[in-house]
């Protein structure tokens, strides 16, 4: 190991994820990955790492970690970072921007601002072998990260980049994290299993994330959706966004460690625009739903991809680090 990130403390749920483990779901393995796609990429851009480039995601608060190598670029999403220098000086790095760190510098992430989860990437990533071509952490299965769990105290996180350039740091231009207002939704595909008032309750309702979310749904408290077939079906696929109603007729809006498949009926999906604010909301938070229509949900999509390409070509410079 030519290099590491050692985790000094770690007081809240961290694990790496990167978009996910694609090509695996006929064998039952969900694609997992960042339950804040759009966070995971911005913080990848901004230390010039692709997209799909591993990063921690932290939920509340991240870990306290020291730098085991020549030199690492680090930069965080939803949270500040405090930087202790190994002579003892400290400084707060915002969040959105890049910081060059070197062997014996501790930095420690969090809290989190008004988000669930923050995201840490490294430029250069890490050297991680991963499981069935991804690093994302599924811990139900013990897959990706290490040995497929969260981080603990004293685990070393090997990195492909033992020294970084010194160069000019760099800054995300603004982004409103907040989540939507309400999120948009597309009906189907077993909306034909509610009573016919279920949909108008959907749309019409507040409801509140119940503190039994997870990775792998969102459930939610509020209105009952009323079943008109019965809420067994003959299971069938998943997708991001998808959200079942089990026999309480409570909705579970489907997340990154979905099941690949189901057997309650599916009201609606969200648009795959929207899903990423999902990862953002905490216990307790309230959400609402639109229908909109699949082109509508089409040109969202291309309107957020547009956005992030143009966010990798106006990140700010700043001034130059050690």
């Amino acid at each position: 190991m030519t290099g590491a990130l050692q985790v000094v403390a770690s007081s809240s749920i961290c694990m790496l994820q990167d978009l996910g483990r694609y090509g695996q779901q006929r064998y039952g393995v969900p694609v997992s990955g960042a339950l804040d796609t759009v966070s995971l990429r911005i913080a990848n851009a901004v230390v010039g790492n692709p997209d799909g480039s591993a990063a921690l995601e932290m939920f509340y608060r991240g870990p306290t970690l020291e730098v085991a190598a020549g030199s690492v670029r680090v930069a965080a999403i939803g949270a500040a970072l405090e930087v202790i220098a190994a002579g003892g000086a400290g400084r707060t790095v915002p969040a959105g921007q890049s910081v060059r760190l070197a062997r014996g510098d501790r930095l420690t992430v969090g809290p989190c601002d008004t988000t669930l989860v923050a995201y840490l990437a490294v430029e250069g990533g890490f050297a991680l072998p991963g499981d069935l071509g991804s690093l994302s952490t599924f811990a139900r299965a013990g897959l990706g990260g290490i040995d497929g769990r969260p981080l603990k105290k004293g685990d070393l996180l090997p990195l492909a980049a033992a020294n970084v350039p010194a160069r000019a740091e760099r800054r995300a231009p603004k982004w409103d994290l907040a989540p939507p207002a309400r999120v948009r939704v597309v009906f189907g595909p077993q909306d034909d299993h509610f009573a016919d008032r279920a949909r108008q309750t959907l749309v019409e309702s507040a409801y509140t994330v119940s503190r039994q979310s997870d990775r792998m749904g969102m459930r939610l408290e509020g209105p009952v959706l009323e079943h008109a077939k019965g809420f067994n079906i003959v299971s069938d696929g998943t997708a991001p966004g998808s959200i079942q109603v089990p026999g309480n007729g409570l909705p579970i809006v489907l997340l990154a460690d979905r099941p690949t498949t189901g057997g309650y009926p599916k009201i609606a999906t969200v648009a795959s625009a929207d899903v990423p604010a999902l990862g953002r909301l905490r216990p307790g938070a309230t959400i609402g739903f639109e229908a909109v229509g699949v082109e509508d949900a089409e040109a969202a999509r291309r309107e957020l991809e547009a956005r992030l390409a143009a966010l990798r070509t106006g990140l700010e410079t700043i001034r130059r680090s050690r």
